[in-house]
């Protein structure tokens, strides 16, 4: 298969799918308005793209990171964009008719209904054999990825298939258990594996290998352990060539700047971006990035005290405040002073010196996901690059201004700010707006599948190999190894490995949205989010209190879905 995003660059894929960027429509895809002749290859390939593609509308992966904030890692500062922000998740107000359930619930079957569509039409067209299984092939990969995020979303749900001839309106099944969706999955999976190629022209494309890791997460959120293990080895040992990059920030970058490697061997199935111009599908940043950023974003979304605290010291011992500051103040550590015009910083913090020697001294993935004080953030302002200082100060005005050299804070709060995924000058030339970031969004990496692989070996009884899998995770940002020597590293049996487990999953993938499921399949969700107080970098109270219960594990069906379908039972306690 052609480079995807070699294709975009070429045509408009969303002038060749308008008849479905509105309400999800399982009729094939896009015959409202446009004959595609699935005997055409051109055209064939055109709308499998269009199949990729629904993997960045809003609520499927385009705002994926805004899960974070219904988690113990982050936060969201109000509920104006459900797409991209999940405060009213976090906070306990959401009902049934909240418009972040139902996005994600249309999203994601619009996706099966292109899906359908491909798999539907390859099994008539007169294209080359290999061509046509390739394609349903990919179309079911991709199916089976929607519908496992449906059911880690909101349990069973309606299956329909490429059988399924009927418009939107005749959409009446009830759901289906989440035992059939999973099988359902499974199945999808398993056809992607017999018939996907093992090497793939770009990262966005599905593959082999692509395909054993998603199912091997599947059957792992069922707790098959044993039956997840042998997918991942197979990912492992199958020559497919996928290993950790050497740079840990650099997979957040986009290929071309830099050095950029959100296309690298690590990355084993990702939502291919572009961000210029005349390209527009990207990762929309604009409630990510903060006023320094290109475009200058709204940072919605912020890291919270919980996450930074999580990052170790390099040597492996956890993070304790005392060790680095004892006897000195947070005023001292943190509080600048600015000038009488609120432009220039005339008088920096008498620890800070001490400060910026301890970031030097925790673990570098810190440093890579979150915009620490005293560092710099390359912003873009007036239209050129600029080197921003994070600086707080606490004279009762909020001076920090991108305008004078500073990173700002769009609702000025002196939280930390991602790094991880936020555009950094402006790409190289490769980001035009905010809403259109050309950095990829990773799906599965490979860490993923080797910390998957762990858990089940831990699971399993083996802590030996659990422990070596964390390590090479470890190894990649030069943290030293479990049971390597002092006792703070020491990791024996089942319930400390499995902590080990859970804490490297956290801090490796912080804003990728994969810590609200890990935390739901732990049963975990409300022990580690409910009761949770919004505070600022020096612990003052900024926000609100989450207020996360049970009936969070599983989020309702959109109330929209039951008034259209009265066969649709509500979760329990929507």
């Amino acid at each position: 298969m052609k480079n995807i995003k070699r294709f975009l660059s070429g045509i408009c894929v969303c002038s060749l799918l308008t008849s479905l960027t509105g309400c999800y429509d399982l009729e094939q895809l896009p015959h409202d308005s446009v004959v595609i002749d699935f005997n055409d290859s051109q055209k064939a390939y055109e709308t499998m793209v269009g199949v990729y593609q629904a993997l960045n509308g809003s609520s499927v992966y385009n705002g994926f990171y805004a899960l974070e904030s219904a988690t113990d890692l982050g936060w969201s500062y109000n509920g104006w964009w459900p797409a991209y922000d999940k405060y009213n998740i976090s906070m306990g107000i959401a009902n049934a008719s909240y418009g972040g359930f139902s996005e994600t619930w249309s999203g994601l079957y619009e996706g099966i209904s292109r899906a359908n569509n491909m798999i539907a039409n390859m099994g008539k067209s007169n294209l080359d054999e290999s061509i046509r299984i390739q394609y349903i092939a990919e179309s079911r990969f991709i199916r089976g990825l929607l519908y496992s995020n449906l059911l880690n979303y909101f349990g069973g749900v309606p299956i329909y298939d490429e059988t399924f001839t009927g418009d939107a309106s005749e959409m009446l099944n009830p759901r289906n258990t989440a035992e059939e969706v999973r099988e359902f999955v499974l199945n999808d999976l398993t056809f992607a594996i017999e018939n996907l190629p093992k090497t793939r022209s770009s990262v966005g494309q599905a593959s082999q290998g692509a395909a054993y890791a998603l199912r091997g997460k599947v059957y792992l959120y069922n707790k098959e352990y044993e039956k997840a293990k042998a997918d991942f080895l197979q990912v492992v040992n199958g020559g497919y060539g996928y290993t950790l990059h050497s740079s840990y920030a650099d997979l957040f970058r986009p290929s071309g700047y830099e050095n950029g490697a959100d296309d690298c061997n690590e990355i084993i199935f990702a939502v291919e971006h572009m961000g210029g111009s005349s390209t527009p599908y990207g990762l929309h940043v604009q409630f990510l990035g903060n006023r320094a950023s290109y475009g200058g974003c709204i940072n919605a979304n912020v890291a919270s005290q919980e996450l930074v605290a999580m990052y170790d010291c390099i040597d492996g011992k956890p993070y304790n405040r005392d060790d680095f500051f004892k006897g000195i103040s947070d005023e001292d550590l943190y509080q600048s002073q600015f000038d009488e015009n609120g432009q220039k910083v005339v008088s920096y913090p008498p620890a800070v010196d001490k400060l910026k020697a301890m970031y030097e001294q925790r673990d570098p993935r810190m440093a890579a996901t979150v915009i620490l004080p005293y560092t710099t953030y390359k912003g873009w302002v007036y239209n050129a690059a600029a080197d921003c200082e994070m600086v707080l100060s606490n004279d009762g005005v909020y001076h920090s201004n991108e305008g004078n050299g500073y990173v700002r804070n769009a609702f000025n709060h002196d939280a930390y700010l991602w790094r991880k995924f936020v555009q950094e000058y402006d790409w190289g030339s490769q980001i035009a707006d905010r809403g259109n970031s050309p950095v990829n969004w990773p799906i599965i990496r490979y860490a993923d599948v080797l910390l998957m692989l762990a858990e089940c070996y831990n699971q399993t009884n083996d802590q030996s190999n659990a422990v070596i899998y964390i390590n090479q995770v470890r190894s990649r940002v030069g943290m030293p190894g479990l049971n390597s020597g002092p006792a703070w590293l020491a990791a024996n049996s089942q319930d400390e490995v499995f902590e080990r487990i859970k804490h490297e999953r956290a801090v490796e993938f912080a804003l990728e949205g994969l810590r609200f499921f890990d935390l739901r399949r732990w049963g975990e969700l409300v022990e580690k989010t409910n009761g949770m107080k919004e505070t600022d970098i020096m612990g003052k109270l900024i926000g609100g209190t989450k207020t996360i219960d049970e009936k969070y594990n599983l989020w309702p069906i959109p109330q929209s879905e039951i008034d259209l379908n009265d066969k649709l039972i509500q979760n329990t306690g929507w």
